[in-house]
């Protein structure tokens, strides 16, 4: 009896461990969702008994990161918006087209809830770069089609990247410098999707910034061809670049069929031909490859 009385007081004090919290989070996650009602009285007793553990710390992000946001259906005057076709296109009493989108709303001090978490988990463990690509994607959401916050952290995390070549883990897996360079240019087309002019100053500085590093790379030499081509209708320059990238690489098919697109544009008929006739001889669909044959002898 005396050993029993003694095991009983002794599980009513024993610590929950972090491996045991980070189960019931999973838990109440996958059934309530990451907001669920009982996830921050969880995440509180996480904080008080492993104020340093990342897994709490992702949990409060993720917590506070889904309560601060609230979408409704709203119409606008355009085309796209943040990069997305309409969810619904209805005419007015007039005839006229009204496009509706999802637009996304955020609560200032719910967001800051999230950021401080997070930014506490990358100052706890600076080299998971899931922590920071999670910070600059919850940026680009939060600033919309101004997004400078996103960029500044962006332009930040390239120059460590470049000063510290740290080894990089994504959670706990290794994380390559080609990842870290592609990942980059993922974001660079999110930019790129928005169109806002906000956010084509942040492709074009972000380009710029890889290209300070590595002044060869196709890619980011394309990157510079098309914000000239699409945000300034410059398309001698945006040609210059695709040269610069065709000269790195003769066949990079990204580089040939914008540099058509920009000779046509510009009006420079000689330019068409050579970029059609390596559109003929690069392309990867047939299809393309005809046409571009077809225009081409139509300019004859």
């Amino acid at each position: 009896m005396a050993l029993a009385a003694f095991l009983c007081t002794a599980s009513l004090f024993a610590q929950t461990t972090a491996e045991e919290y980070l189960s019931r989070y999973r838990l109440l996650a996958g059934k309530l969702g990451l907001d669920g009602l009982r996830i921050e009285t969880l995440d509180d007793k996480w904080e008080a008994d492993y104020p340093d553990d990342v897994n709490m710390l992702i949990a409060k992000f993720n917590y506070y990161y889904a309560k601060c946001q609230e979408s409704k259906v709203v119409s606008k005057d355009q085309a796209r918006y943040l990069g997305a076709e309409p969810i619904l296109s209805l005419n007015d009493s007039t005839g006229a087209k009204v496009n509706y989108f999802t637009e996304i709303s955020f609560d200032d001090e719910m967001y800051g809830m999230a950021s401080q978490a997070l930014d506490k988990a990358i100052r706890l463990h600076p080299d998971d770069i899931s922590l920071r690509f999670s910070k600059v994607t919850s940026l680009i959401s939060y600033e919309k089609e101004s997004p400078d916050m996103a960029t500044q952290a962006l332009l930040g995390l390239i120059d460590y990247n470049a000063s510290t070549q740290p080894a990089w883990t994504y959670g706990e897996n290794p994380f390559t410098q080609e990842e870290f360079r592609a990942s980059v240019l993922e974001y660079c087309y999110v930019l790129f999707r928005i169109a806002s002019p906000t956010s084509l100053e942040a492709f074009k500085t972000v380009s710029d910034k890889m290209l300070s590093y590595a002044p060869k790379d196709v890619d980011f030499l394309n990157n510079i061809g098309s914000y000239h081509m699409a945000a300034k209708k410059d398309y001698k320059t945006a040609l210059k670049y695709y040269a610069k990238s065709l000269k790195q690489d003769p066949a990079n098919y990204n580089a040939i069929k914008n540099g058509v697109l920009a000779a046509r544009r510009s009006g420079n008929a000689k330019m068409e031909k050579k970029y059609l006739q390596l559109l003929m001889r690069h392309s990867p669909d047939e299809m393309e490859r005809n046409s571009a044959k077809v225009r081409l002898e139509a300019m004859k």
